[in-house]
């Protein structure tokens, strides 16, 4: 008998603020992806429960102008959608200290790519805009905006205007659908509108990135408004929970919804998977911002960032939609779709680096202004240029990651590297952003070669501890538990020298260091700002789930 449940998050570690559509029977979703490139990750399914990555909205940098953004700016919530044999994704991008800001849409025929270059969409305020294609075949973009007349310091208005369908560019008025005055909506963003048995539904997330997160729901029987707002708003929401509670799932917010081929209503939204952790003597990690629960000796922390959840939906007598399940919150285990199952193929756990191409697993902090890696100057390795950039430079640094998608879990790389010069360093990398990540790395110190493992907190760079070691391939090793982070060495696969244990994970914590993103790890290499010809080859990488 089939498994009636899923296990949730669908796609985990920091894929926030999906957007999903359906082409047939098959679904298309699309992620944040801030500074990282290549750029909005694009993913594919056939039962809403198993999603493949099947390519990237932005994969060019001449593409778009990151502008040297931090790691929490640059492209921020996407929507995709399909209309008459062409998928469009609208986005905001916001770099330079968020000062620069602009709306912009790509287009392709085949969600996998390559998707065009961007088109700015002048004068279009807001951020997270949505598209909305009407009976009549016109284009409407929607998203928000700050009223002339503010009622409260968080007021955002909703408005849509009509796009000409050739160039993307606003024609006619603006018409306010919503202006977020009557019920509250704090932080009214991410926008979507759909048309269902003749009502127009507006659905906005709301009440900010933390705690207070949620969706909410207005209705016209015009496109235009003006809308209602649900009574029952939020009508998607984990934040009358402690945060450290028995469902798990936290700040759960930012949605788009779907109908399957056979008629049921499902939703793709962001949530987070907290951990509890004492915050007594965390004054040296200078954090931003706190999540507090009613006890207020204990903190919830998340290293994952915010993942994509799914849960099913119903329309009530009263035409307004609630979460359908037990509960009416979202959980970690949910009701199966009534779709056929399809399992992509297993991504393998293990990167031997074969092809000639990267596995779209990986990404850079920002798009390189000159390639830093080679899949060709030697057959089954990973060459990895060293950069003048270190990881905590608002630049593009050598580095090659992947998103830290589990709390139990170990890295290991294969790595053959002899520094040259001091300065010089190359291993792994487990990095939140510029100020905040641990290094395992081979160097040149004193005209000693060692391996040593760094933390990095609040942009200072302090050892933890350091190694002499000789010359010849090393294996490096980073292992992590919920909030800790292990560190070791060796000479071969199986030999692993501890050199750091039971390091404190909470400053990968998006709590503490601040922003949108989640953690990411992987292979890096540097010169620390002065010019180098070296190189670092990686044979092999390793992600694996550590299993109780």
């Amino acid at each position: 008998m089939r498994n009636q449940t899923f296990h949730n998050p669908v796609i985990k570690g920091g894929y926030p603020d999906p957007s999903i559509c359906r082409v047939g029977e098959i679904y298309y979703m699309v992620a944040s992806s801030f500074s990282y490139f290549p750029a909005l990750p694009i993913f594919r399914s056939r039962d809403l429960v198993h999603w493949e990555q099947i390519g990237n909205g932005i994969s060019r940098p001449e593409q778009i102008d990151f502008k040297n953004c931090d790691s929490s700016e640059g492209l921020w919530a996407a929507t995709i959608r399909y209309d008459n044999g062409t998928f469009y994704i609208i986005n905001t991008l916001d770099v330079e200290g968020r000062l620069y800001r602009y709306n912009f849409i790509i287009t392709a025929k085949d969600p996998a790519g390559e998707w065009s270059d961007a088109v700015i969409i002048q004068e279009a305020d807001g951020i997270d805009p949505s598209l909305y294609f009407d009976e009549d075949g016109r284009m409407w973009y929607c998203s928000n905006m700050v009223p002339e007349d503010l009622k409260y310091p968080e007021q955002k208005m909703i408005y849509m205007c009509e796009l000409d369908r050739e160039t993307f560019q606003i024609i006619g008025e603006r018409h306010i659908l919503f202006d977020g005055n009557t019920d509250h909506s704090f932080y009214m963003e991410g926008p979507h509108v759909y048309r269902i048995d003749g009502t127009y539904y507006l659905m906005t997330a709301c009440g900010g990135t933390q705690t207070n997160h949620c969706i909410h729901m207005a209705r016209s029987r015009n496109l235009l408004g003006p809308y209602e707002p649900c009574p029952r708003n939020p009508i998607v929401t984990n934040r009358n929970l402690r945060l450290i509670n028995q469902l798990g799932v936290a700040v759960t917010g930012h949605g788009d919804l779907v109908q399957t081929q056979n008629g049921e209503w499902y939703m793709a939204l962001l949530g987070i998977r907290p951990y509890e952790r004492e915050i007594a003597n965390y004054d040296q990690y200078l954090p931003r911002k706190w999540i507090r629960t009613p006890d207020r000796n204990r903190n919830a922390q998340f290293n994952l960032g915010r993942e994509i959840f799914i849960v099913p939906i119903a329309w009530d007598y009263d035409g307004w939609p609630l979460v359908d399940n037990h509960n009416g919150m979202v959980n970690l285990v949910e009701r199966r779709p009534n779709l056929p199952q399809h399992r992509p193929p297993l991504h393998s756990r293990v990167d031997n680096f074969e092809e000639e191409t990267l596995d779209m697993i990986w990404c850079m902090r920002r798009p390189p202004k000159e390639r830093f890696y080679s899949l060709t100057e030697r057959r089954g390795y990973l060459r990895l240029q060293l950069l003048p950039v270190s990881v905590g430079d608002v630049e593009t640094p050598a580095m090659l990651v992947r998103r830290q998608q589990h709390y139990d879990f170990q890295a290991a790389a294969a790595m053959e590297f002899e520094p040259e010069h001091d300065g010089e360093e190359a291993g792994i990398v487990l990095t939140q952003n510029e100020r905040y990540s641990f290094l395992l790395v081979k160097q040149m110190y004193e005209g000693r070669k060692e391996v040593a493992c760094y933390r990095i907190v609040n942009g200072k760079r302090c050892l933890i501890r350091s190694e002499e070691i000789g010359e010849g391939r090393l294996y490096l090793f980073a292992e992590g538990e919920e909030g800790i982070y292990h560190f070791y060495y060796g000479k071969n696969e199986r030999e692993m020298i501890p050199i750091a244990q039971n390091e404190d994970g909470i400053i990968l914590s998006t709590v503490v260091a601040d922003g949108f993103v989640g953690t990411y790890l992987g292979m890096y290499g540097s010169s620390n700002h002065r010019a180098s010809k070296n190189f670092a080859d990686f044979d092999w990488f390793r992600y694996e789930v550590i299993e109780e």
